[in-house]
């Protein structure tokens, strides 16, 4: 508590030229779209950003080299995943309220990764000296100063994310049930965790294996919370060496695994919240375990008349590779059509079939929409459906990056 009341206190600032002292401007009082202007202004000093995060990472290992063990051996995905929180947090500065309830999830689920508090000060310190060494003489306090403030007003959210979660353990091990391969690079997995597991249908979690321990991956849960307790993952191997090999190739029953904490707002209305509009749900690849879980909760309510329609994307009928289930929620399930879309575009925009199935299918303005696969689908399916007259707030989707 007395690190946080630390970080929170607005009257700190960063000292001219050398280090920074370890404090945040409080969530309130913080103009994160003055910042945001100043670092887009000379965002030039800072890219490009695997430069920056080089130096970053170089200087923090050189002063606290214990904290090299809570990274994995290799820092490649670290590396990309740092790079695309710093575009988050520039690209959103503005909106305050969206980057605190990010930030303050990141906390929660950082607490699996042996995290503290005080690992914030080491990463402030480093930020900055990696920052003067890719800018050079060119770089000046004021813009220190912003760069320091943005850091803070996350870091801030991230250690009363990490605190309001201390009643929850930091993951959960969970042992493996079932491991069935579907294809030569894809396995659906059931484990069942040795603690209760609190979600919703539609979130997804962290999963880190033995093989590599410090290496954690973001998966959708495909199932509906259920009494047994069995979660489901669907892996799709995207590399060698990574944790999608290690969970499809190298993972048999009995195993255990670690399961981070739930997250992602892809989730269903509460029963009797108003108004319960008609679901659209479009899925790619590994993207309909998501779709999945919330089909499984919406089978167990009453309808009352809604509708769901399905647009399930693959580049082939191998890409179906859960087809049987598909058809049987289908047959059993009268309010549900599904619309399967086979192929792919140009290179540029491989999800254009899909995205165009779904806007010339039908009139989508008064539904409910969620959307779950690769970036590029989602972002492709987003905006053809703003094109549909569908308001943004009713376009649900939690993107997940490409896990190797």
């Amino acid at each position: 508590m007395r690190l946080r009341r630390q970080l929170l206190s607005p009257d700190r600032r960063p000292e001219s030229g050398g280090g920074t002292r370890p404090a945040r401007v409080a969530h309130p009082s913080y103009d994160g779209a003055a910042d945001q202007e100043l670092i887009l202004r000379h965002l030039h000093l800072a890219t490009p950003f695997d430069v920056l995060i080089a130096h970053l990472y170089e200087a923090m290992f050189a002063h606290r080299p214990y904290l090299r063990s809570l990274f994995p051996s290799s820092m490649e995905f670290q590396r990309k995943h740092l790079e695309a929180i710093f575009h988050y947090l520039i690209e959103n500065l503005h909106r305050s309220d969206e980057v605190a309830r990010e930030f303050t999830r990141l906390g929660r689920d950082h607490r699996k990764l042996g995290v503290r508090p005080v690992h914030y000060e080491t990463f402030e310190s480093a930020l900055c000296e990696a920052l003067r060494r890719t800018a050079g003489t060119a770089w000046h306090r004021e813009l220190e100063g912003a760069w320091v403030r943005m850091l803070r007003f996350a870091v801030g959210a991230m250690v009363e994310g990490a605190e309001a979660a201390l009643a929850e353990p930091p993951d959960w091990p969970a042992t493996v049930t079932a491991h069935e391969p579907r294809r030569p690079d894809l396995a659906v997995l059931r484990v069942r965790t040795h603690e209760p597991y609190p979600y919703r249908a539609g979130q997804y979690a962290s999963v880190a294996s033995p093989l590599l321990p410090q290496a954690w991956r973001q998966y959708s849960l495909a199932t509906a919370p259920r009494p047994d307790g069995e979660l489901e993952f669907h892996v799709r191997q995207t590399c060698t060496g990574g944790v999608s090999e290690a969970l499809v190739t190298h993972t048999a029953v009995g195993d255990t695994l670690r399961v981070g904490p739930p997250a992602g707002t892809m989730t269903l209305d509460d029963e009797g919240a108003a108004p319960a509009r008609d679901l659209l749900l479009v899925a790619s690849g590994i993207g309909w375990a998501a779709a999945k879980s919330l089909l499984e909760e919406l089978a167990g309510r009453r309808m009352g008349g809604r509708s769901v329609h399905l647009f399930l994307g693959a580049d082939d009928l191998a890409g179906l590779y859960d087809a049987g289930p598909v058809a049987e929620l289908e047959r059993r399930r009268p309010w549900l059509r599904v619309v399967p879309v086979l192929g792919t575009g140009p290179a540029a925009d491989p999800y254009r079939p899909l995205a165009d199935a779904v806007a010339r299918r039908g009139d989508w303005s008064d539904h409910l929409a969620y959307v779950s696969g690769p970036p590029a689908m989602v972002a492709a399916t987003v905006a053809r459906l703003a094109g549909t007259h569908l308001p943004a707030d009713r376009v649900r989707h939690d993107p997940l990056p490409d896990a190797p």
